[in-house]
């Protein structure tokens, strides 16, 4: 990577979503403004390896993306009526704050599947190529591609609001937003076929995009999911050694960023002072919890299974069912947790994550045959290699 390269990066980071949409509100279509910004990127990035990095390299992004932007309107016969007021008009001011989050609403709009939010808002909000998103989900360049482009389409021709929402459905679809920021970051984990080693500019660009999303709405839940996802980060070092993953308990906690660890919690309290709590707050509680245990032995196990019942108000997804089950074989013991486990089998049974916690409470309880089976099931569905090796290395006998 040249200098300008990593300016590029840091600038694409920051102005791509704000210029995306001050030129969806100069010109009246989404569609054009993100081709625009996206081909601006690339003429960035060669005109800038040759050059050098201009002295203002946002304002060099805008008059690159405008000028796109242009040029796409001449070649559309039906713009073409338009094009003479267009070019009269000054470049567009940056878009502030409120625009920037409508940006991120609008790419997370219910009418768009939850696959399609994720592409849309990497390359229209961080500024990622078509490929680099096609990496990050670990699908063909032209899958990604195409449902990006789907997904233009239908914002232009559903109407799909580039705002904020207001009131009732405001929660629903920060939500939302908030959910797709999640994926973003665990796709830089356990990714499909690779290996323990995490996308880190991936993982970076889903904790910048909390933040934004964090400070500029200034909710409660966008708090907690920062927080969350600052806790996970503080622990990054530790979760694998040699290529290998280190189970939570196994981590060598002196190569956890403590900095980042007392950030989360200023944030998490941040999030409680606004004392509108939700589903990801408590998810950041239970994160606080284990970054608070010096050792493994310390953990305040009662108090994360307490986090878990009041989480269950707000999300009763079969996972988080699950990672109660944890909590709660380290209260109740192996037995009661293994009743609850069964308790999901009709609704995770193709989930490699049941079969791998069933497996360790069966082990507790000394059928290991049994657990055997199921760490075997759980291999069977795994398809990152560093989970795989450590699902055999728990095998008593050969998979």
């Amino acid at each position: 990577m040249t200098a300008s390269d990593a300016v590029l990066g840091a600038v694409v980071r920051e102005e791509t979503g704000r210029i995306v949409a001050a030129l969806t509100r100069a010109f009246g279509r989404f569609d054009i403004a993100e081709e625009a910004v996206a081909a601006a990127i690339e003429e960035a990035l060669r005109d800038w390896r040759r050059g050098g990095v201009p002295p203002r390299p946002g304002a060099w992004l805008m008059t690159a993306a405008r000028h796109n932007a242009l040029d796409a309107v001449r070649r559309d016969a039906r713009l073409r009526d338009r094009l003479a007021l267009l070019e009269r008009e000054p470049v567009p001011a940056v878009a502030g704050p409120d625009e920037r989050l409508a940006l991120i609403f609008g790419c997370c709009h219910p009418a768009l599947s939850p696959e399609a939010q994720l592409a849309l808002m990497l390359r229209a909000v961080v500024g990622m190529t078509t490929a680099q998103i096609a990496r990050a989900m670990r699908e063909p360049t032209a899958t990604v591609g195409q449902r990006i482009s789907r997904a233009k389409r239908k914002i232009a021709t559903s109407g799909i609001p580039l705002r904020v929402p207001v009131g009732a459905d405001r929660a629903a679809r920060l939500d939302l937003v908030l959910t797709a920021i999640s994926v973003m970051y665990d796709a830089a984990h356990l990714r499909d076929g690779a290996d323990a080693a995490t996308d880190r500019d991936v993982a970076e660009d889903a904790l910048w995009l909390a933040a934004v999303v964090a400070y500029e709405s200034a909710a409660a839940e966008a708090y907690g999911l920062h927080a969350l996802l600052l806790f996970h980060r503080a622990r990054d070092a530790a979760r694998t050694a040699g290529g290998e993953l280190v189970p939570l308990p196994a981590q060598e906690r002196r190569l956890w960023d403590d900095p980042l660890i007392r950030r989360a919690r200023d944030v998490l309290e941040q999030a409680a002072r606004l004392r509108d709590p939700g589903r990801w707050q408590l998810h950041a509680a239970i994160a606080a919890c284990h970054a608070d245990a010096t050792e493994a032995a310390a953990t305040d196990w009662p108090q994360i299974l307490v986090l878990y019942d009041m989480l269950l108000t707000f999300d009763r997804s079969p996972i988080v069912r699950l990672n109660r089950v944890v909590a709660l074989a380290e209260v109740a013991g192996a037995q009661a947790a293994l009743r609850e486990t069964e308790a999901l089998a009709d609704e995770l049974r193709e989930d490699r994550l049941w079969h791998a916690v069933r497996a360790v409470l069966l082990r507790r309880t000394g059928d290991v045959a049994a657990a055997d089976a199921s760490d075997r099931a759980a291999l069977a569905l795994a398809d990152n290699e560093a989970e795989r090796r450590l699902l055999r290395s728990r095998l008593a006998g050969p998979a």
